[in-house]
C-alpha cells in the first residue's frame, strides 16, 4: 500500500459535492445530476440536528449514570470502572464500521447508530442490576460510537477545509443546546415531579428515536465527498495524529469517568445538582464552541492544542488536592470547556489526509482513541480505591505527554508537512 496521498490541491469536499443531494441504495454510490440542497435541508444542518439527537439521550444518560450506579446499584470505584470499560469496548471496535459501510452508506449508518443509542438509553432503567446496567451500557455505546465515527467522517467530507473548524464549532454548539434541554428538564423536573430513573431514561431515549424518524423523512441522502476506501487504512505519515488521538482517549477517561464520580462520591452531588453542573457546561459550550472553532481557524492547530494541554495540566493537578465542592465544580466546568479545542485534532488530520482515507481513518482513529479507554477505567478504578489523587496526577502526566506531541504539529500542516521539520527527522514513525 502506497503511503503517498492524492495531491493536496484535491479538496476532500468540492463545493458542488457539499451542496448536492441524491438518493441511492445503501452501499451504492449516489447518482450524478442530482438536485441541489436548498434552504435548511443542507449537510451542515443535518450534522447539527444529528448532534442534537445524540445529546438528547446521551446527555440525560450521562447526567443520571453516576447517581443511578451509586444510589440504585451501590457501585464503588471498582464497579464503575468495569462499567466504563464496557462502555468503551465499542469505541475500541469502531474500525469495524468500515465493513458495515460495504452494505450501507455513511449517512444511513449514522441514522441506525442514533436509533441504537436511543434504544439502549430507553431500556436502562428497566434493568436495575449490575449486569443489566452493563448490558444496556453496551447497547447504548455501540450506537454512540458508531454515530461518532460517522459524524467525524461526514463532517470532514462535507465541510470545506477553510470552514471546517467554524462548522464543527457550530455543530458542537447545537449539541450543547440539546444538552441544555436535557439537563434543564432534569434539573427542574427531578425534584418537582419526583421522577424515577426509569422514566427519565425512557423519555430521553424516545426523544432521540423521534428525531431520527424526522431526519429520515425530512432530509435527502447527501452525496459524500471523494469515494472512500472500504478497507482499513494505517499510514506511517499519520503517526502524529494517531499519537495525539491515543493520548486524547486516555485524557478523556479522567474527565468522563473519575471527575464525574468525584462529584458524586466525595462531594455528594445529587441528581439535580449534577444536572445544574452539566447545565453550566452546556451554556459554556453553546456560547464558546463556535468562537473556539473560529479561533482555531485563525491561530492554527499547534497553538490551540498547546493552550489546551497546558490548561489541562493545571486542572488535573488541582483535581488531585481539591477539598471544596464549589472549587471542584468549577474545575469540572473548566475541564469540559477544553473539549471544544479537540476540533484542532480533526482539522489537522483533514489538512494532511488523502481525501479517500477519511472514512476508514475515522474508524481506526476511534479504535486508537479507545485502546487506553478500555484499560484505564478498570486499572484506575483500582488505583482510585487506594488514592483518588493519584488518578488525577497521572492524568496531569498524560496531559504533559500530549503537550510535547502538540508542539510537533507544524504551523501550516498539509500533505507532505505532517510533522514540524524540527521534529520530523528525530520523531519515530511506526511501520505500516
Amino acid at each position: 500500500m502506497s503511503d503517498r496521498s492524492a495531491p493536496a490541491a484535491l479538496s476532500p469536499v468540492p463545493a458542488a459535492v457539499a451542496r448536492e443531494a441524491g438518493a441511492g441504495l445503501p452501499g451504492s454510490p449516489p447518482p450524478t445530476g442530482v438536485p441541489t440542497a436548498t434552504g435548511w435541508r443542507s449537510p451542515l444542518m443535518l450534522l447539527m440536528i444529528m448532534a442534537a439527537a445524540m445529546q438528547l439521550s446521551f446527555a440525560a444518560w450521562w447526567n443520571l449514570m453516576n447517581n443511578f450506579a451509586v444510589h440504585e446499584l451501590a457501585f464503588t470505584g471498582r464497579e464503575i470502572g468495569i462499567q466504563q470499560s464496557i462502555r468503551e469496548i465499542p469505541g475500541f471496535l469502531a474500525f469495524t464500521a468500515i465493513y458495515v459501510l460495504l452494505v450501507m452508506r455513511e449517512q444511513t449508518l449514522a441514522y441506525v447508530s442514533l436509533a441504537l443509542l436511543g434504544v439502549g438509553v430507553a431500556a436502562t432503567g428497566y434493568f436495575p442490576t449490575a449486569w443489566g446496567f452493563y448490558l444496556t451500557t453496551l447497547v447504548m455505546s455501540v450506537g454512540f460510537h458508531y454515530y461518532e465515527t460517522m459524524n467525524q467522517s461526514l463532517s470532514l467530507q462535507w465541510l470545506p477545509k477553510e470552514k471546517a473548524a467554524a462548522g464543527m464549532g457550530k455543530i458542537i454548539a447545537v449539541g450543547a443546546f440539546a444538552q441544555l434541554v436535557a439537563y434543564g428538564l432534569i434539573f427542574v423536573a427531578w425534584k418537582t415531579f419526583e421522577l424515577s430513573f426509569s422514566t427519565v431514561f425512557l423519555f430521553a431515549g424516545l426523544l432521540t428515536l423521534c428525531v431520527v424518524g424526522f431526519l429520515i423523512i425530512a432530509f435527502p441522502q447527501f452525496r459524500e465527498g471523494v469515494p472512500q476506501r472500504k478497507s482499513l487504512v494505517l499510514r506511517k505519515r499519520y503517526w502524529l495524529y494517531y499519537a495525539l488521538t491515543f493520548m486524547g482517549g486516555a485524557r478523556r477517561q479522567i474527565f468522563t469517568v473519575f471527575a464525574g464520580f468525584l462529584m458524586v462520591e466525595r462531594f455528594g452531588y445529587d441528581v439535580h445538582e449534577v444536572a445544574g453542573l452539566f447545565l453550566i457546561n452546556g451554556v459554556f459550550s453553546m456560547i464558546l464552541a463556535p468562537k473556539i472553532g473560529s479561533w482555531i481557524g485563525r491561530v492554527g492547530e499547534r497553538t490551540a492544542l498547546t493552550v489546551e494541554y497546558i490548561g489541562l495540566i493545571g486542572v488535573f493537578a488541582t483535581y488531585a488536592f481539591v477539598t471544596n465542592a464549589t472549587l471542584a465544580g468549577a474545575l469540572y466546568v473548566i475541564d469540559h470547556a477544553f473539549f471544544a479545542i479537540a476540533i484542532a485534532m480533526k482539522t489537522y488530520f483533514q489538512k494532511i489526509a488523502d481525501p479517500a482515507d477519511i472514512a476508514p481513518t475515522a474508524g481506526v482513529a476511534f479504535t486508537i482513541n479507545h485502546i487506553a479507554a478500555v484499560v484505564i477505567p478498570v486499572v484506575f478504578g483500582l488505583v482510585w480505591l487506594v488514592s483518588p489523587a493519584a488518578v488525577f496526577l497521572i492524568g496531569a502526566g498524560m496531559a504533559f505527554v500530549s503537550l510535547v506531541l502538540a508542539r510537533m504539529v507544524p504551523r501550516d500542516p498539509s500533505d507532505g508537512n505532517e510533522v514540524d521539520p524540527l521534529f520530523s527527522r528525530a520523531a519515530p514513525a511506526p511501520a505500516e
